[in-house]
């Protein structure tokens, strides 16, 4: 009988683990800040994303087909010792063109470790003969490490308050990072996935192991639903994240609007109200993502429930930008929270949704073309956005960028997994 409980042994302690570390990002709440601190406007800001976007776009297959056909560890292993590079530089260089370089850094990390993690996940699962219970499993792992980010807002607020500068945020990062790399050691080999047996000199196992890797990998596009589960997640994520970050000038605005905390410097007040914000922002993300599950039964399909989500999050978009034109701050704010809460509510079902289209053997590759995809919009959005901003406002800007994502929903909508 197939289990409908969530095994709670090492391994799940592990990915939960995974999860909490890897979220402990202090800059994250206050990284457009960062770079308004440093004299950066938002088009230059924007060039710096997209710069991140297209090196990850750039490294996106070739990590993902060494993932698959070397193993999952050592591309995990990669990924931390690329951000640990990364976070060093934006701390001792403050610099535009040298953290040009540091968000390359930062691109070769996510590029390692997009899709490969859930990848190992999902293989777990297929090995345990537990892939019934994907959604609820993925979704819990996936709520620990939005908890993590909670803590993590809370950290960096201390930070922040404390130093009156964003700028250690970056160098505190880099101790829970040193301990997700130990902790990528301690995986079982298992998790690698299968990995085919080749003879010949390095290069020629490089290219024999591409090869079928390779061969597999393009299977997947010989379903149009498989390509259309990779591209409703792709544009989602694409739009959400070249935006989620224009929270945090609205929160500032919000902050030095509001009557209290005068006692403190703009910087601490601003630093209370962002962190005290993220913090509850990511607990209500953590209980979406457990609760994904819940939400999929009440729906009628799981196909149902992406679409549903899809188009709710482009209307959560434009009230944000619509509010934020007229500075009604709050009601953006709770917008934005909203859509935050949206995006971890489809992570798991996307996951799930693309697991049934795409054959096993090839998951982080599939993955990581979702990533691609992703990271293509975002080099354009990001730019995009930061100009707009600099010209209309940021409220012109959000508005704008939602229309889009809203017209673009028929062409990604899915109907259906063919498992």
């Amino acid at each position: 009988m197939k289990q409908n409980y969530i095994p709670v042994n090492k391994m799940y302690l592990k990915f939960c683990l995974y999860g909490f570390l890897k979220n402990q990002r202090f800059f994250d709440p206050f990284i457009i800040l960062f770079f308004r601190e440093m004299g950066m406007s938002f088009l230059e800001i924007g060039i710096l994303f997209s710069v991140r976007e297209i090196s990850t776009n750039i490294f996106e297959i070739p990590t993902g087909v060494v993932a698959d056909a070397y193993g999952r560890r050592k591309s995990m292993i990669a990924a931390f010792a690329s951000y640990l590079i990364s976070f060093a530089i934006f701390y001792l260089f403050p610099h535009f063109l040298i953290y040009v370089v540091a968000m390359i850094f930062f691109a070769a990390g996510e590029a390692f470790r997009s899709g490969t993690h859930k990848a190992m996940i999902l293989e777990y699962l297929r090995i345990k003969g537990l892939e019934d219970i994907k959604v609820e499993y993925y979704g819990h792992t996936r709520s620990f490490s939005q908890f993590g980010s909670a803590i993590s807002s809370l950290i960096a607020l201390l930070i922040v308050f404390n130093t009156k500068s964003y700028r250690p945020v970056f160098l505190m990062s880099i101790i829970p990072y040193i301990l997700g790399l130990l902790l990528m050691f301690s995986y079982p080999a298992y998790l690698d996935g299968e990995i085919s047996v080749v003879k010949g000199n390095f290069k020629e196992r490089l290219r024999q192991r591409f090869g079928i890797t390779w061969g597999a990998f393009m299977g997947m596009f010989k379903s149009r639903e498989a390509l259309k589960a990779i591209f409703n997640s792709s544009v989602f994520d694409g739009f959400f994240k070249s935006s989620k970050d224009y929270l945090q000038p609205i929160l500032k605005a919000q902050a030095l609007a509001l009557p209290v905390f005068l006692y403190f410097t703009g910087m601490q007040r601003i630093a209370v109200i962002v962190g005290i914000v993220y913090f509850f922002l990511y607990i209500l993300t953590s209980t979406a993502s457990r609760n994904a599950s819940v939400f999929v039964k009440r729906m009628k399909s799981l196909p149902y429930a992406i679409n549903l989500t899809f188009i709710s999050g482009g209307i959560l978009l434009f009230i944000s930008g619509i509010s934020t034109t007229f500075k009604i701050y709050w009601l953006s704010v709770v917008a934005f929270i909203l859509l935050y809460i949206i995006q971890n509510l489809r992570r798991p079902m996307n996951v799930a949704y693309i697991s049934d289209n795409i054959s096993h053997k090839v998951m982080a590759s599939g993955l990581s073309v979702e990533s691609q995809i992703k990271t293509i919009l975002m080099a354009v959005l990001a730019p995009t956005i930061g100009y707009l901003a600099d010209i209309f406002g940021i409220g012109i800007a959000l508005s704008i960028i939602s229309i889009l994502f809203l017209l673009v929903f028929p062409a990604v909508s899915v109907h259906r997994s063919q498992s």
